[in-house]
């Protein structure tokens, strides 16, 4: 024998009443650690020369490595 409970005037079973719970409470934290859309790590670089572009990657580059030193 299944416990009942009228729902909007229908019965519902306390098992699919539980299975509904459980189901959201899941649902819902997997959607939540799921994460967004990644985002670009930087703005793309708008040099007026290719020696300029290479500058500038080389220069951010080296300073990230300096960074990740510093941290350690």
């Amino acid at each position: 024998m299944v416990a009942t409970y009228t729902i909007f005037g229908r019965q519902i079973g306390s098992h699919y009443l539980a299975m509904l719970t459980l189901g959201t409470l899941f649902g819902s934290s997997y959607l939540a650690m799921s994460g967004g859309k990644k985002t670009p790590a930087a703005p793309p670089i708008n040099a007026s020369t290719p020696d300029e572009a290479d500058f500038i990657k080389k220069f951010l580059a080296e300073a990230d490595a300096g960074e990740k030193k510093a941290a350690h």
